[in-house]
């Protein structure tokens, strides 16, 4: 492997010795993240502490024409900060401060590595928190660099939806800070969320000005159970007609449920079902949303609904909820997996229900529906064998192209990274893709930022 010795020369002079590696376990561990897909080898690791060290790094990669790419907890799930180009891994664990909160705003300022479990921890004693809420303890400069969202978008928004102000260092090496701490905003273009969702490819974030929430006065969960898929998905149909703003509102098919009740304390019947959960201000507004919600579900053939789950037991099924994927993997050790990402409008949910479990029900792979099912995203995960690849591809892209025919997306949180870039002329027109062609040879002539994310690396390079 070749080492990028004119840079190391540079850092040799100006950062700590401690600051950079090319050591092969430091090297191994910042190569793949939590997808399917191949690792890659940076030819090294630079451990910033300050935005200022930041711009250096990125100066001198964009003098010398080095890839680079920004890491924070690797939990991403389509390749978005794998090195395929190699260059230097920007490694942000060292960069995990909260800077300032303000609790009589709702917001709080932190660097891009911290770890949004640990915020969330240290954010608990002022009663707040932040969102999305999300399975792996992913760093906060990810989640805003892929747009992540969660569990409880259909409440309070993705990424995008809760951020005011960045600081983010531009390929150039020049520091740009982005919006204000004002919640509402009309001073020009808007910065912040054009780099909110751009995987790094436009700039790096280095500090976040994030908006929270209190956390509410009253939560209660809700069951339910259904016979068939379907039936599950109009039921959530009819929750959000009846305008009941569930805080979350998943869907899971059979399969799932059987990777879901592998946890002890979670004993439910194997069959599709909704979690669903509701806040408010007393307990009596909530009972009086729960009987509606019942009644949604009673009116789609619910064969049982569960309301008014006490407090230690809710959390418990989150949190099971939310490590479910890593479950899945676990037990399916050995075969290969695709997990799609799409999302249509609401009303469209029971028909991509449909047609994934039908789909899944005609081939002859291991495979499970999980939908954030009240913001309309859908996740298929699709385990194969090293013969049924090619049908299991044939399953994701039809899955893919489903979504984009009921007017939806390729990805609803997960970014496009490596996976989805070929999909991308499939979900957007000739104009608005020469647009972020534009944009990034803009911003990033030498293409050292991330390349061969979101853009193929040949079409988006100068």
């Amino acid at each position: 492997m070749m080492l990028c010795e004119a840079l190391l020369t540079v850092f040799e002079g100006v950062l700590p010795p401690d600051r950079y590696t090319a050591e092969p376990a430091a090297l191994k561990q910042n190569t793949g993240d939590a997808s399917h897909h191949h690792p890659a080898l940076p030819d090294l690791v630079v451990y910033p502490e300050s935005t200022a060290e930041v711009s250096l790094i990125v100066r001198t990669c964009n003098e010398q024409k080095i890839p680079i790419v920004a890491r924070g907890a690797g939990t991403s799930i389509e390749g978005n900060p794998i090195p395929t180009a190699g260059g230097v891994v920007l490694n942000f664990d060292r960069m995990n401060r909260v800077l300032a909160v303000y609790p009589d705003d709702l917001q709080v300022v932190v660097q891009a590595g911290v770890r949004h479990h640990d915020l969330n921890d240290q954010l608990a004693a002022d009663n707040l928190f932040y969102v999305p809420m999300l399975g792996p303890n992913a760093a906060v400069g990810g989640i805003l660099a892929n747009n992540a969202a969660g569990y409880r978008t259909v409440r309070y928004g993705a990424a995008k939806d809760n951020v005011l102000a960045l600081e983010v260092v531009l390929a150039n090496g020049d520091i740009m800070r982005t919006g204000s701490r004002a919640i509402k905003q009309s001073a020009g273009y808007d910065l912040t969320h054009l780099i909110v969702g751009s995987e790094g490819t436009l700039g790096i974030i280095t500090e976040a000005t994030l908006q929270l929430h209190p956390k509410p006065a009253a939560v209660s969960a809700a069951i339910a159970g259904f016979t068939t898929v379907e039936e599950a998905a109009d039921a959530v149909v009819a929750i959000k007609a009846a305008d009941l703003a569930p805080t979350a509102l998943e869907l899971l098919d059979v399969s799932a449920m059987q990777y879901l009740s592998l946890t002890d304390g979670i004993d439910f019947p194997i069959q599709p079902t909704l979690l669903m959960e509701f806040s408010g201000a007393t307990e009596a507004m909530l009972q009086d949303r729960l009987a509606h919600v019942k009644q949604c579900c009673d009116d789609n053939e619910a064969t049982y609904v569960q309301t008014g789950i006490g407090e230690l037991f809710r959390d418990h099924l989150w949190r099971t909820r939310v490590t479910i994927f890593d479950v899945m993997r676990r037990e399916n050790e050995g075969l290969g997996y695709y997990a799609t990402d799409s999302a249509v409008p609401v009303s469209q949910l029971p028909t991509l229900i449909r047609f994934a479990a039908d789909l899944l029900a005609q081939s002859e792979l291991e495979g499970n529906i999980v939908s954030h099912a009240g913001d309309g995203n859908v996740h298929v995960s699709i385990f194969y064998r090293p013969y049924q690849q090619a049908d299991a591809f044939v399953v994701y892209e039809k899955l893919i192209d489903k979504s984009l025919a009921l007017n939806g997306t390729i990805t609803g949180e997960h970014g496009v990274g490596i996976g989805k870039v070929k999909y991308m002329s499939r979900e957007h027109d000739p104009v608005a893709l020469n647009l972020m062609k534009t944009l990034k040879r803009t911003l990033d002539p030498h293409n050292i930022l991330n390349p061969g994310k979101v853009l193929p690396m040949d079409e988006s390079a100068a």
